[in-house]
């Protein structure tokens, strides 16, 4: 693509970076809330080419896909309305910015085969291969734990999603062949070995994308943290949902709306389900793991109600499948992809029942990708 930069700005670029896209494993929902994830990034990125310019402070990056072309002065920094993916790019220089960075002006173009909208977090893929070329590009000297809370605050303030930490995280910190348990709070983290044996993690993708999604998440977060406040009021010590245990959540159900009981069930059960499956990975108890990841998805469909009838309906047709020891919706939720343990030997005759059952049932052509796991953002000079 070097060939791409120098057409569109006549001169080479200086530098290439790429950050990829996420699984996660088992724990939904609970980063916002200091829980416990295990995430592993992918091995399908988005990378760019970037050089500074010192003519003004005038920014220029060109979307090799979308076809588009963006300009922003760096002195006038703020989201647009529908800007859709450009709001990403300003939103990581703005809190490079804000983080202390002396930025100079740049060019960049950009380009990816992170899925969209199916789950997989290709924003956080397109902020920390940004925000990894910026550090390195104006030696700006971030560790990669400030680059993915850079990263996480461009996607707070200026494309409007209250996300946690775990998707740049992931992004940034990813290892080849393995997933990691990462703690929310103190952002500890240990990876794990994705050691599946005759099994496979399989992306079924719904290819829908309900607009309830950006909205309700942001709703979860705010139910979640009103459960907190009136838990507080018996137990004032806690700080969030990562302090309350079962039985202290049990204790006071009759002090709280049966709403806001099912957010806050949801994820303190989660954060127990993601150390049971770290304890499953490590003596390699596979049916243990597929049976989580399904009480995973009852849980995010009955209790936090981030499902849809096509998540729902590609977990259920894997029950009772010898073949399949565990499905469940991954990411946010309203769409995107299911995450299915399956017998390798077994997984092109199921993706092909299922994609023909799904098709009969809503008329969409279902994807399946299979799940390689890569490393994290990387940035080199050309």
């Amino acid at each position: 693509m070097n060939h791409h930069f120098s057409h569109i700005f006549h001169h080479p670029p200086t530098l290439s970076s790429s950050a990829p896209g996420r699984i996660n494993l088992i724990g939904e929902h609970t980063d916002y809330n200091d829980g416990f994830v295990m995430p592993g990034a992918i091995d399908k990125k988005i990378t760019f080419h970037l050089a500074s310019t010192s003519a003004t402070d005038l920014c220029k990056v060109y979307s090799v896909d979308m076809e588009e072309t963006m300009e922003f002065s760096l002195k006038r920094l703020h989201p647009m309305e529908g800007g859709g993916w450009k709001n990403y790019i300003i939103g990581v220089v703005a809190e490079l910015q804000n983080a202390g960075a002396s930025l100079g002006a740049f060019e960049a173009i950009f380009y990816g085969n992170v899925p969209l909208g199916a789950g997989v977090s290709s924003s956080a893929a397109l902020e920390c291969a940004l925000a990894t070329g910026l550090n390195e590009l104006f030696s700006l000297r971030f560790s990669q734990t400030q680059l993915a809370k850079i990263a996480q605050m461009a996607e707070h303030h200026y494309a409007g999603v209250a996300c946690g930490i775990m998707d740049q995280f992931a992004s940034v910190m990813g290892k080849q062949g393995h997933v990691f348990r990462l703690d929310c709070r103190s952002l500890e983290y240990e990876y794990f070995p994705l050691e599946l044996g005759d099994y496979e993690l399989v992306l079924l993708d719904t290819c829908v994308e309900h607009s309830l999604a950006g909205t309700e998440y942001n709703d979860r977060r705010t139910q979640c943290e009103e459960g907190v406040e009136l838990l507080k009021k018996h137990v004032p010590e806690i700080h969030n949902l990562r302090d309350v245990s079962l039985t202290r959540l049990t204790l006071f159900q009759d002090e709280m709306p049966a709403l806001i009981y099912q957010r806050c069930l949801h994820v303190v059960q989660e954060n127990v389900r993601v150390l049971q499956a770290c304890d499953a990975m490590k003596v390699r108890d596979m049916q243990k793991l597929g049976g989580l990841l399904y009480q995973s998805h009852d849980s995010l469909s009955q209790l936090y109600e981030v499902s849809c009838q096509e998540l729902d309906f590609l977990v259920d047709f894997t029950r009772n499948k010898e073949e399949v020891l565990g499905a469940r919706m991954m990411g946010g939720g309203f769409g995107g992809c299911t995450l299915n343990l399956i017998k390798s030997s077994e997984k092109e005759a199921f993706i092909s029942a299922v994609s023909a059952a799904y098709f009969q049932q809503t008329g969409i052509n279902l994807k399946a990708y299979a799940v390689a796991l890569g490393d994290g953002a990387q940035a080199k000079f050309l």
